[in-house]
């Protein structure tokens, strides 16, 4: 499956119940579950083997009819089952159908004029009538027993700073809303008697979260209307949702027992029993009316009896036209990302939903190399011999890494990796011999490409949310290093033999050590380090989030022998025709060089650039933490993305404050050169970069191009790509612009099969 991004709303509107900005940062790893949840639910398929449609959300049910949402609309289908009919037809969102108690009625959620309403619709179809009118989001619950009314949640009259969701009821005729006498309630039914509510108080950051057990769990609370008594079902700490009433019983979802099932609790006797016991999908939503319950699971509606306690899928088919559902070629500029530069910089390797492309710097066409709508092509790497791009693919069912010649020609080479999982910064060695990467568990891999046998030359042993190992290559492709976390949290840099495994500590861990760098000299290993880290360690707690880390750079000075780059200067004349014209200030001798005699005045051109000679990388491990340098002159910010340029440069962005990975607006990119030993901003508005195998190209791509916060349900902003000289002055804004469209043919049908 492709690459799905996710657009969460701006926390500046009360209706909007799904924003807590401490939070989100804990939701990193999450949003991708979440990524694949939301696709499949808006998106239709068919199941292969039966015929029968999959996907059904939110089903509600009649005397003789069965409601849900489908494809983003409301359809209908008797009760035994059979061919849907569809009640809506709107190219928007429309959910939460809810039957009103003579069948007669649909209340629905919907988004027609552009927020989420309360509508209503005959049963057999027709003009939905729009009942609620406020810009906060209305999410339709059920109806009161008369019919006359329509229950809904919405955080409209909060705003604590975020939206706290409470019941509300508008007449099925239209009119003004009105509160209910519940102070905060986000998901339940009035009883048929009208006496009693069954609701869930408070909604969560993530509700698909399966086997969560924090704070957000409340118990079920039944309330009675008058004298507002409550009671709840026996409860520890599952997570227990969307009650319902039949009778004198409430139906509700919980994961008590470990998947989300189905459980009954009769309020006269007290009595919880479990209904149903999935153990494969978890029961997503549920539904009563008529004396049957009726629920999603699985990607089917099951109809359950209460009295037998006996359940059975719905056979349903649906039939449409769904146009995005139909082949054709679609833009993906927008969905650009995991770029990296050809080794001299002549063309570009992107990914794009799923898709690996090249681009050229300047003439010639792109290439898709993958054209692959059944799998997810990720994480390019180009070979600094040129000849070949790698990527990992999910088109066998479990990722492998695949080799391909760069023009796309011939088939690819696949390899079957150990242990298949997610993998992630995959880069070839300098000798085109081997490939590192990492995975999910936090295992640095080396592969050797003429073989395709890989091992494990290092690892980190705490899983957090922020995958921080970054291994990089030395320049003479025997060493790799790393960031790998200490039982303390602090980060250390470790260096490992590829050939033997045999891994080393570099830092002394009593500060945080991330992003090795080597210098493309194989004389020093450049990294960040803060000394201000410790009220940041513990990433759960909230109280790291009021303190910003802080890093100054650093480099090691690898063997014995090797004199410090950054011993004092002192400036000696040594008398008339010994000396050379320096360059400029704030300028190096690749940027200006000297020009004598008669050219004196004359401005220089840019020096010839010749190949790289080939570098032997020796590391001296004793007395190296003695041999580790404070880089003066680069005050301590919030660094990251280390990365080297040619010999005694590095480049590094630097983030705002409260910008975290840099922000709407980009952080800046900073280039420090130990010929001027000067730190100066080379571009600004950065969202990432990548420097070409030679470290005479960058390209960087800005954050956003559009001015100011996303709007839900827009497309993401077109990134901008620029390419430019490492190795020269800082361009001119603007400079370097690569104009590109990236478009796939896209069929639906393979990529969702």
């Amino acid at each position: 499956m492709h690459n799905t991004s996710v657009s969460v709303a701006p926390c500046h509107r009360p209706g909007l119940f799904l924003c807590h900005p401490q939070l989100r940062r804990l939701s990193i790893v999450l949003f991708a579950v979440l990524a694949m949840v939301i696709v499949f639910a808006e998106f239709p398929a068919q199941a292969q083997t039966s015929g029968q449609a999959r996907l059904l959300r939110t089903p509600t049910i009649s005397s003789s009819q069965i409601a849900f949402a489908y494809a983003n609309n409301i359809w209908t289908v008797p009760r035994a089952g059979g061919s849907a009919r569809r009640v809506t037809s709107f190219h928007g969102q429309t959910s939460n159908p809810q039957f009103s108690p003579d069948g007669k009625w649909i209340a629905f959620s919907g988004e027609y004029a552009g927020n989420l309403d309360i509508y209503v619709v005959a049963a057999e179809g027709g003009e939905p009538r729009r009942l609620t009118w406020h810009p906060g989001g209305d999410l339709a619950q059920g109806w009161t027993p008369d019919g006359k009314a329509i229950m809904f949640a919405s955080a409209r009259a909060s705003w604590a700073p975020i939206g706290a969701p409470r019941f509300w009821t508008v007449p099925a005729e239209g009119g003004v809303e009105s509160p209910m006498n519940l102070p905060r309630a986000y998901q339940g039914k009035i009883s048929s008697d009208g006496s009693r509510v069954a609701y869930r108080m408070n909604n969560s950051w993530d509700e698909e979260r399966r086997n969560y057990r924090g704070g957000q769990n409340r118990p079920i609370w039944i309330v009675d209307l008058k004298s507002y008594d409550l009671v709840s079902p026996p409860w520890t700490d599952s997570k227990d949702v969307d009650p319902v009433w039949l009778g004198d019983s409430v139906y509700f979802i919980s994961d008590r027992d470990g998947v989300a099932n189905v459980w009954e609790y009769q309020i006269s006797t007290k009595k919880l029993t479990q209904l149903t016991r999935f153990t494969d999908f978890d029961v997503k939503a549920l539904g009563s009316g008529a004396g049957s319950v009726v629920f999603e699971q699985g990607g089917y509606v099951h109809e359950l009896d209460p009295k037998s306690g006996k359940e059975h899928v719905v056979n349903i088919t649906v039939a449409g036209d769904f146009p995005w559902m139909m082949p054709g070629w679609e833009d993906v500029t927008s969905r650009m990302t995991n770029m990296e530069l050809s080794p001299t910089g002549k063309r570009i390797v992107v990914e794009a939903r799923g898709e690996i492309f090249t681009v050229p710097a300047d003439k010639g066409d792109v290439r898709n190399l993958t054209n692959s709508s059944s799998s997810a092509e990720r994480d390019p790497a180009w070979s600094p011999d040129g000849k070949f791009v790698s990527y990992f693919s999910d088109k066998s069912g479990e990722y492998r890494l695949y080799i391909e010649a760069q023009d796309g020609l011939t088939p690819p080479r696949e390899i079957v990796l150990q242990n298949p999982t997610h993998y992630y910064t995959a880069s070839w060695s300098p000798d085109s011999k081997k490939i590192l990467f990492s995975d999910t568990n936090l295992k640095v891999w080396v592969l050797d490409v003429g073989s395709g046998q890989a091992k494990v030359v290092g690892n980190d042993p705490w899983m957090v949310p922020n995958r921080t190992l970054n291994p990089v290559w030395s320049p003479d492709s025997k060493w790799v290093a790393y960031a790998s976390r200490l039982r303390s949290m602090y980060h250390a840099i470790f260096v490992s033999n590829v050939e033997t495994g045999e891994s080393k500590q570099i830092t002394d861990g009593l500060a945080d050590a991330v992003w090795p760098a080597w210098d493309a000299s194989g004389k020093y290993l450049w990294f960040l380090a803060s000394t201000d880290f410790g009220l940041r360690s513990q990433w759960l707690d909230m109280t790291s989030y009021d303190h910003d880390e802080n890093f100054g750079l650093y480099l090691a000075v690898l063997k014995k022998t090797e004199a410090s780059p950054l011993l004092p200067e002192s400036d000696e004349d040594r008398g008339v025709g010994t000396g050379r014209r320096a360059p400029a200030p704030g300028a190096c001798a690749g940027d200006a060089p000297a020009a004598t005699g008669e050219n004196a005045e004359q401005a220089a051109a840019p020096a010839a650039r010749g190949p790289r000679a080939p570098v032997t990388v020796q590391i001296d491990f004793d007395g190296l933490q003695q041999r580790i340098i404070s880089v003066p002159g680069v005050r301590e910010r919030q660094y990251s993305e280390l990365r080297t340029g040619t010999e005694g440069s590095v480049f590094y962005l630097e983030s705002g404050p409260n910008q975290g990975g840099g922000g709407p607006g980009g952080s800046e990119l900073s280039r420090y050169r130990l010929c001027d030993r000067r730190a100066m901003s080379f571009a600004t508005g950065v969202a990432t970069y990548e420097v070409s195998a030679d470290g005479r190209k960058l390209l960087y791509r800005t954050a956003n191009a559009g001015t100011g916060p996303p709007v839900p349900g827009a497309p993401p902003p077109v990134p901008s790509l620029f390419l430019v000289d490492s190795d020269r002055n800082p361009p001119q804004a603007g400079q370097g612009r690569i104009n590109v469209t990236l478009r796939m043919y896209l069929d639906p049908r393979q990529e969702f099969k």
